[in-house]
């Protein structure tokens, strides 16, 4: 299990043998917009002589979250997984479609429909069979149709990547799991702000909803070793 302490009581941990045809990587918010060091939250943290604050992260993005999302991109759609695209944004400038704890944060990053911020980070580009949920909250199951669509697909098996690891990452997981979904966030493929929060959330999600495993763990159970 990466990143989280070993000591760790994983008293409540379930297991099980994964089925590829049934398993979908769901990566969140790979976006320029705060997914990427050279995108909007990057510059304005420079900008404003904080850049320090978020280091951590992006360092952790170029390090960690892009290859090895890559790999887990390859590695699902080998073994006849889904891959499946959560994005966070608004529709328009000014994102009078989102809730207005979110509105502002939208508009400093220039995250709306059609805005270079918004797109998906070219590393990890989609291809033309995976799919593509755009939110507008923390959580993918408050704001879009991800319920449904993965039920439509036949999904249970979910693997979670992506920014940031104790907001929209683990809230998407942890909705999935209450949905009755098998969750397993992936470690080393997450990033957030600060390596304490990332640690911490990661330990609370492993108590009760689902699986910490890291990359080479999960291209291991998807080849079937």
């Amino acid at each position: 299990m990466a990143d989280a302490p070993a000591d760790y009581v994983k008293a409540f941990m379930s297991d099980h043998v994964v089925d590829p045809a049934r398993a979908a990587l769901v990566i969140v918010d790979m976006q320029y917009a705060t997914g990427h060091p050279t995108g909007p939250l990057a510059q304005k943290m420079a900008a404003e002589g904080t850049a320090a604050t978020t280091a951590w992260r992006f360092a952790r993005i170029t390090d960690l979250v892009i290859p090895n999302t890559r790999r887990l991109i390859d590695a699902m759609r080998k073994a006849g997984g889904q891959v499946i695209y959560v994005t966070i944004g608004a529709e328009k400038p000014g994102a009078p479609d989102a809730p207005l704890h979110m509105r502002k944060f939208f508009a400093d990053c220039g995250n709306h429909l059609g805005s270079r911020a918004h797109q998906i980070v070219d590393e990890l580009a989609p291809e033309p069979q995976d799919h593509i949920v755009r939110k507008t909250s923390i959580g993918a199951f408050a704001s879009t149709n991800i319920d449904h669509l993965l039920r439509t697909l036949g999904r249970h098996d979910l693997y979670f990547s992506g920014v940031s690891t104790n907001m929209c990452v683990d809230t998407t997981a942890r909705e999935a799991a209450d949905r009755g979904y098998a969750v397993t966030m992936i470690g080393d493929a997450c990033a957030t702000t600060h390596e304490d929060l990332h640690n911490a959330a990661l330990r609370n999600f492993q108590r009760f909803f689902g699986r910490v495993r890291s990359t080479e763990d999960v291209l291991a159970e998807l080849a079937g070793r």
